[in-house]
């Protein structure tokens, strides 16, 4: 006896559906392309469904056709078409699936889906929810479905999304579910070609089954990391760096991991081979995609790793993270925070190994992008010691452009030497021609160059690095009488005064005088070799450079120049012009003071200080008038 057909019947959604339809509809997506990747994606769930249920079953239906999804545009009649040869669905499985929503604590989820679309949340995720944003775009959607079980029939189930849907049987469909979408009126763009690839493209390009768009196999690259990186070639890498990162060149560097703890993460990271910023091409945004399950989530996450990283390219995928109904947004934050912790540690990580390895490969990759390591290192505090390890700079017993690490320095740290010296300057030849190295060189002490704006606010912010203090040159406190100088060490005296101490007691006070609140204190160096002075910032804090880069800050804002507060001026007793300073302020006092102010302004801007040009090519002249005169 044959089997009696089922009849067509149309039914009322269940109330909490409709709820739900309502908010999908009007309120619940930022992103109308959204619903094409949803449906792809539940296309793909079926795929994976019936490849699962097909190794148990020793019949199934359609065995031999092939698993893919194929997507159809007909602009005539405006109608979008994705079909799947997945699983499928018997009539009460969709009824089941799209006329309820068959989970528990339904109220109380709707509630909270209706408070987020308040918010403008854009979500997905439910089990069901992701077809229902195929009403944004559909005024009718229909979808037929023959499940993969060989006495099943075929069903139609289609709905326009007021309030009811309709089941009808269905004859000679093939295994597997096409949903057809009869677009809006505002929605005809969904049945072009080019539209549709796009939106392939962007987000659904690693879905691990074939999409075809009238034909043509759209997602032809591969999902790379998730494939075993020892099978992966050179040659594989730089193509799949060359798609992910819209990139002509090769990549510098790439970390290619998977981990399962704490987080089930697989990462495909890459370093390009420019620094676009240094080009001039403005400040670059974030280039890693996150996924879940090969389907895209975020595209340049900002919220996967910190800002300071966004040079970086590629993909990371993790099968942990808890989607909320849009795919779009993140449900728990904490685990985002994890997982943006584990990313960065083992990049670090990953850099400190370079570094061992290949150090010159590494510095190349050090002089391209460690600024970015070194806004990191004064902005993250959660990863300033990892950074430390990593920055390199010139110093004093390293050769022109070769760098060292921290940890070079300290492992050949001069006999009773406690704290790691820098000094700033716009050259090497700049830094090393200056007065504040005079007594690192008189005590053969190794002194870091930093040669970049930043590098101040950099070593300010680092502190310390094992255990040893990291300490301007310039700075008021400096003290390096427990390093005996190499002149000691052959048997010779320091250089004293040949003033006594009456008379540098007498000459410091006139100078503090004469300059007035343009110095703060007038002291006798300590460390001056073969300069007359220098000027020193009393605050400890507050280097020459940093306050260089603040006097420009504000230049550039067109505010008016300001010096930030009066230095210390140290004067070397045992250089001849200050001795016949001391002499010429008895004779001529006036003459004098002009010398004295030319020798403040000269160690201003061998500090790299702004002054007054005017007054000073003034003074200048004066005195250049009397000393040919006297001649």
């Amino acid at each position: 006896m044959a089997k009696q057909k089922s009849k067509s019947e149309t039914k009322e959604f269940q109330a909490e559906v409709k709820k739900l339809l309502d908010i999908v509809i009007h309120s619940l997506y930022t992103e109308r392309d959204i619903f094409v990747r949803e449906l792809i994606s539940n296309a793909a769930d079926a795929l994976e469904k019936f490849r699962h249920e097909s190794l148990s079953e020793e019949e199934v239906f359609d065995s031999h056709v092939p698993l893919e999804i194929n997507i159809d545009v007909d602009d005539k009649n405006h109608t979008l078409t994705i079909t799947d040869t997945g699983i499928g669905m018997t009539r009460e499985e969709l009824e089941s699936n799209l006329g309820t929503i068959a989970h528990s604590g339904s109220n109380t989820f709707l509630a909270e889906l209706a408070e987020a679309a308040k918010k403008d949340i854009s979500l997905i995720g439910q089990f069901g929810v992701g077809f229902y944003s195929a009403f944004m775009a559909g005024q009718k959607v229909r979808v037929l479905s023959r499940t993969y079980l060989p006495d099943a029939e075929g069903c139609e189930w289609s709905s326009d999304g007021s309030g009811n849907y309709t089941l009808t049987p269905e004859e000679g469909l093939r295994r597997g579910t096409k949903i057809i979408v009869e677009l809006k009126e505002d929605a005809h763009e969904y049945a072009n070609k080019e539209k549709i690839k796009g939106i392939i493209k962007q987000y659904s390009n690693f879905v691990p089954f074939p999409i075809k768009v009238e034909g043509e196999e759209v997602n032809t690259v591969q999902a790379l990391w998730t494939r075993n990186k020892n099978e992966i070639k050179d040659e594989e890498y730089t193509e799949f760096y060359k798609f992910i990162g819209n990139a002509f060149d090769e990549p510098q560097l790439r970390l290619h991991f998977s981990a399962d703890a704490p987080l089930s993460i697989n990462a495909l990271l890459f370093v390009p081979k420019e620094n676009i910023e240094r080009l001039g091409f403005g400040r670059m945004k974030s280039g890693v995609n996150l996924y879940c399950q090969k389907v895209l989530i975020e595209q340049h996450s900002e919220n996967i790793l910190p800002e300071w990283l966004r040079f970086l390219k590629g993909v990371v995928d993790s099968e942990d993270l808890p989607l909320n109904i849009s795919r779009q947004a993140l449900q728990d934050s904490a685990l985002v925070a994890k997982l943006k912790q584990v990313l960065t540690k083992r990049f670090l990580k990953f850099l400190g190994e370079q570094a061992n390895d290949d150090p010159e490969k590494y510095n190349e990759f050090f002089a391209d992008f460690g600024i970015y390591l070194k806004e990191g290192a004064t902005s993250d505090y959660a990863y300033r010691d990892e950074i430390a390890k990593l920055l390199r700079f010139e110093s004093s017993k390293s050769e022109p452009g070769k760098l060292i690490s921290l940890q070079d320095y300290v492992e050949r740290m001069a006999e009773g030497q406690k704290e790691i010296y820098y000094i700033n300057g716009p050259s090497r030849t700049a830094a090393e021609s200056g007065p504040y190295v005079e007594a690192f060189r008189k005590r053969d002490i190794e002194i870091i160059y930093t040669l970049e704006p930043i590098d101040d606010f950099v070593m300010n912010h680092v502190a310390e690095f094992d255990g040893k203090k990291l300490v301007s040159a310039d700075r008021a406190d400096l003290d390096l009488s427990e390093i005996k100088s190499t002149t000691e060490e052959a048997g010779e005296k320091e250089t004293e005064s040949a003033m006594g101490p009456e008379v540098v007691k007498s000459l410091t006070g006139w100078i503090k005088e004469t300059l007035g609140d343009r110095v703060k204190e007038v002291i006798v160096s300590k460390r001056l070799v073969e300069s007359p002075a220098i000027i020193v910032n009393p605050d400890s804090f507050m280097t020459s450079t940093m306050e260089r880069v603040m006097q420009a800050a504000r230049l550039e804002k067109g505010e008016s120049f300001q010096q930030a507060g009066p230095k210390n001026l140290e004067i070397n007793t045992g250089h001849p012009l200050i001795r016949q300073l001391s002499i010429l302020r008895g004779k001529d006092e006036d003459f004098a003071k002009n010398v004295i102010e030319q020798i403040l302004d000269n160690a201003l801007i061998q500090a790299g200080l702004i002054v007054d040009p005017r007054k000073m090519v003034e003074r200048n002249y004066e005195i250049l008038e009397r000393a040919t005169r006297d001649n």
